[in-house]
């Protein structure tokens, strides 16, 4: 044999053995990677919180991707915090008093829907009239759930969060003042308590605005019954017009109370409440 035929015979001979070689180190290589994700699979079925763990940063990349990608986080349970209903949904006397308190207030009637379905449930349990709730919803906030008063009075019910700090603990602390439907419930059983004591809707009134103890309550309980008839009369179907309410509710507005937010007296509201 001469060097001139033994050449390529090597050179065959050689690339022969790097192909075998590679061919050995991928097939190992996959070999193992199979285990390792089979060593994966055995450990996520047999720690959850592991897998736990994993997916909750997989979803928290996610997150981070998609805020760069559109300049916000999105969340798609963020609905879930709303205080909205659909006012379709609602049985057709609470849709009325949702529309009508929308158009005067000038709130939308989702969150308005909401609100009217918890004082017709809160109502029903306290045994009062959830128009009179919603009356005294509109005269004290305005249906703001984020108002408050010169002496402390907030939310919607404008219930002042300091007197009533341990109400608010079955709702978490005082910072649900400022949750609708928290200080909704809480601001009915203060009213409760204040009829309650003073044997009557009229000095149950002048109890929760704060003036048990004084011969005028500046009006206040005249504005709350005002509003209160006339929702009484859309609850029954009666045409009320809006402008003429709102007209009629300014007239008998308490003094230091601005009437288009619907707000009572700060100097009143230093009571019980």
């Amino acid at each position: 044999m001469t060097a001139t035929t033994s050449l390529p015979r090597g050179i065959r001979v050689f690339f022969r053995d790097i192909t075998q070689g590679f061919f050995q180190i991928t097939h190992n290589s996959f070999a193992l990677l199979g285990l390792a994700v089979v060593f994966a699979l055995l450990t996520l079925s047999a720690r959850p919180e592991i897998r736990l763990a994993g997916e909750t940063q997989l979803i928290e990349w996610l997150q981070e991707h998609q805020a760069s990608m559109q300049g916000f986080v999105a969340e798609q349970d963020a609905v879930d915090r709303a205080t909205a209903t659909d006012p379709k949904s609602l049985p057709k006397e609470q849709a009325k008093v949702a529309y009508w308190l929308s158009r005067k207030y000038s709130v939308a009637p989702e969150p308005l829907s909401a609100l009217v379905a918890e004082a017709y449930e809160a109502g029903s349990r306290a045994k009062l009239d959830p128009t009179l709730i919603l009356a005294i919803m509109a005269v004290e906030s305005g249906f703001n759930p984020f108002a408050q008063s010169n002496v402390g009075a907030q939310g919607l019910m404008q219930v002042m969060t300091k007197v009533h700090s341990d109400k608010y603990q079955n709702f978490g602390g005082e910072l649900a003042a400022f949750d609708p439907v928290s200080n909704l419930r809480v601001g009915v059983k203060v009213l409760q308590d204040c009829i309650a004591r003073a044997g009557s809707l009229q000095g149950g009134l002048k109890a929760y605005v704060g003036a048990a103890n004084l011969d005028d309550d500046g009006g206040y309980s005249n504005k709350v019954m005002a509003e209160y008839s006339r929702l009484q009369q859309v609850a029954a179907g009666r045409l009320v017009p809006v402008n003429s309410a709102s007209a009629m509710a300014n007239s008998t507005s308490v003094p230091g109370t601005n009437p288009s937010s619907g707000g009572s007296a700060d100097t009143l509201k230093a009571g019980p409440i």
